[in-house]
């Protein structure tokens, strides 16, 4: 996951070193856990996300536990323009969800690799949807929040 989180980073494991103060054999030790280094803290990994945009460590965190991670919604960048994009967005992901289950039918039997497959693309589709629900609420709220 740390490693997917430094991939995802604007410029990569270069740049991801250099935004965490550290020379790159320190930064490749923590973040391979090499020479007994510590791995790289959940700060530094919450960090790169944030400066990246990626969600990785959330979502990995919140599968653990069978959940979904939802990143909740800033007011101040809520507009219909913005409802309708996320509309869009969780359609295509439940379209996703319904193709890999199409796709696993053919042959009438869903394997374990497939239902691994089903799930994951299911739990994006429902954090696109609680999302979604969420901002409608955020944005047309009598209070702001």
């Amino acid at each position: 996951m740390a490693s997917a989180i430094v991939c995802g980073y604007p410029g990569g494991r270069e740049c991801a070193a250099a935004r965490l103060g550290m020379p790159l054999k320190k930064f490749d030790n923590h973040l391979y856990e090499s020479k007994g280094s510590r791995p790289l803290s959940d700060e530094q990994l919450h960090l790169l996300e944030a400066e990246s945009g990626t969600t990785y460590l959330p979502d990995y965190m919140a599968a653990m536990y069978g959940g979904v991670f939802v990143p909740i919604a800033d007011p101040s960048e809520l507009d219909n323009l913005d409802l309708y994009s996320r509309s869009v967005k969780t359609a295509v992901k439940r379209g996703r969800v319904d193709q890999i289950i199409a796709e696993a039918l053919e042959d009438g039997v869903i394997d374990e690799r497939e239902v691994e497959t089903i799930l994951a693309a299911h739990r994006k589709h429902i954090a696109a949807r609680h999302a979604e629900v969420h901002a409608v609420i955020v944005l047309h709220s009598e209070v702001r929040r």
